[in-house]
């Protein structure tokens, strides 16, 4: 008699802790919080490598993660890779054109893109794919419309979208791009919700995805869902404080959490399994915008 082998469930998908890290406070710095597969945020973490705001991070490799880009007074293209553990590394030299305020998010289950950003002004719009072993490789020509502040998250399961953000010299856009399991980037995608840029991103559920919070011409917390076809449902009316430049990653699974952003808080939001943000919890850690997120292991 064959022995029964229970079903993958939630808890044995990856995605079960997750960072923040890096951002701007009363200048860049490198530290870092984690996140555990319950959604508590930890303390601070002493930072490693250089301090940046502008930055963004995605998973790679099914339990690792990689910070990349960002500004510490100038543009970088360096990057850190986040192990199974959580612990962050050193500087690696930087690939790609140097920038910040870039979108990222992680395809094809173990591979990632960053993708846009601005140079200051100027916004760009190359693409820089990471590869299972967390090496990011040199610029790919946009597809679609440049625009930084930008969010990004996976669906589908082996599929991302980075969607919203600001074109160069505006407006706002609230269009997306679908990246297939292959990380091939799609033409525009007409937008739906409210246009604004400073929001995040992030997967719950398995297979779908939410976009939240950013800034239209104030501060905004409503958020749009993702199905796992990659559609993108009208606003949902807002929950929690309403900010910019703030980060989110998943947890648990199949949960997701915002977290910190502008006026330099570390305010957080769960996300539960159905897509349902909640209220405000207490801030842990130094409070900072313009960070990066991932999950990890």
């Amino acid at each position: 008699m064959f022995p029964i082998i229970p079903a993958a469930s939630a808890a044995d998908s990856g995605n079960q802790e997750g960072i923040f890290g890096f951002g701007y406070n009363s200048g860049p710095t490198a530290v870092s919080n984690l996140v555990s597969n319950a959604g508590v945020v930890a303390t601070d973490v002493t930072g490693v490598g250089t301090g940046r705001y502008g930055i963004k991070a995605t998973q790679y490799g099914g339990d690792k993660g990689i910070f990349a880009y960002g500004n510490d007074g100038s543009m970088q293209s360096m990057s850190n890779l986040v192990s199974n553990a959580g612990v962050v590394a050193t500087d690696v030299t930087g690939v790609g054109t140097a920038r910040y305020k870039v979108s990222a998010c992680s395809y094809g289950e173990d591979k990632g893109i960053f993708r846009g950003g601005a140079t200051n002004p100027p916004v760009v719009g190359m693409t820089n794919l990471v590869s299972n072993a967390g090496v990011v490789a040199t610029d790919v020509t946009v597809v679609g419309t440049e625009r930084s502040s930008a969010a990004g998250c996976e669906y589908g399961g082996d599929k991302g979208i980075i969607g919203f953000g600001y074109k160069d010299a505006g407006p706002r856009v609230s269009m997306s791009n679908l990246v297939s399991n292959a990380g091939v980037v799609s033409t525009d995608v007409t937008g739906v919700g409210s246009a604004r840029d400073g929001l995040a991103a992030c997967s719950y559920g398995d297979d779908t995805g939410i976009f939240g919070y950013g800034y239209i011409s104030g501060m905004t917390d409503v958020s749009n869902l993702v199905s796992n076809t990659g559609v993108v449902a009208t606003d949902a009316a807002g929950v929690g404080t309403a900010r910019s430049q703030l980060v989110a990653c998943e947890y648990g699974g199949d949960k997701g959490i915002f977290g910190y952003g502008s006026g330099r808080t570390n305010i957080t939001n769960l996300v539960s399994n159905v897509g349902v943000i909640g209220t405000d919890v207490t801030g842990v850690g130094t409070a900072r915008d313009e960070l990066g997120a991932c999950s990890f292991n």
